[in-house]
């Protein structure tokens, strides 16, 4: 199916609370919250805003969390909110919880990307070639991964979790795409697995079957058979991008990703300087 570009046709949610209390990044960094933490000197949820605001895609942004008091220290975020530049909602329990909260506030027929606040390597190119991407799936919800031979050719001293599927490995990307009013069931999906994140695969197994997971476990499972096994079990049409853009697989979970995104903003800084 081939995609037409529509400027401004997804909304964005941004998940920007903390997991928890005394997240180690906010601590290392001396803030209230990871989102706030600055990488180049920028807090990380402002140069994610920045992108979505820059890219073609998006149209109204919103942040899930942090505390709304915590944000009206911040100048920048604080007059994007009051002049409803960005909206703000309260975060919920969990990730997954949150996401499901602010996806019941969007429009139904409204495509939604999902994103995290500390994805501060994300650009406008990423985000506009996901998009584009998904929509030109026909699936009803569309996740965005990386292959881990992308990221570690131009990061080859990062390390990466990723799934071993035939054809990859492949890294968590952290976007998300809504398509249809259909694909937001995958919210409460998402918190089954959160809730047994501790045995997530007892719920990934009851959902693939015995014999899909265990192929997948010798290595004879695609991410295409994956998800289409996935897409039969949920009744939603789950697709995936492959994206070609290594800094898509990385955020910032640890003082060693704050560091590290530190080293690739500054070295990314220094080439602009020296070309002519």
């Amino acid at each position: 199916m081939k995609s037409k570009f529509e400027p401004k046709r997804y909304g964005a949610l941004v998940l920007a609370a903390d997991r928890h209390s005394g997240d180690v990044v906010a601590t290392a960094a001396g803030v209230e919250c990871k989102a706030l933490a600055p990488v180049g000197g920028v807090p990380m949820v402002h140069r994610v805003i920045e992108t979505l605001q820059t890219s073609h895609s998006i149209g109204q942004i919103t942040l899930v969390g942090p505390d709304r008091a915590m944000l009206r220290k911040d100048a920048k975020i604080e007059h994007l909110l009051t002049s409803n530049a960005l909206d703000w909602l309260e975060n919920a329990s969990s990730p997954s919880a949150s996401a499901a909260h602010g996806l019941e506030r969007q429009p139904p027929q409204q495509p939604i990307l999902l994103t995290t606040a500390d994805h501060a390597l994300l650009s406008p190119a990423i985000v506009d070639h996901f998009l584009e991407q998904a929509l030109a799936s026909g699936c009803d919800f569309v996740v965005g991964v990386a292959r881990l031979d992308t990221v570690q050719t131009r990061f080859p001293d990062t390390r990466r979790t990723a799934i071993q599927l035939r054809g990859g490995p492949y890294c968590g990307c952290n976007l998300f795409a809504f398509m249809t009013e259909r694909g937001r069931q995958l919210a409460s999906f998402w918190r089954r697995v959160e809730q047994e994140r501790k045995r997530p695969w007892r719920v990934i197994t009851g959902a693939l079957g015995p014999i899909a997971t265990l192929r997948y476990l010798l290595g004879r499972l695609t991410l295409e058979q994956a998800l289409a096994r996935l897409s039969r079990q949920l009744d939603v049409k789950i697709g995936a991008v492959v994206l070609p853009f290594a800094e898509a697989a990385i955020d910032v979970d640890s003082t060693a990703d704050l560091l590290f995104v530190e080293k690739i903003l500054a070295q990314n800084a220094a080439e602009k300087t020296t070309q002519p």
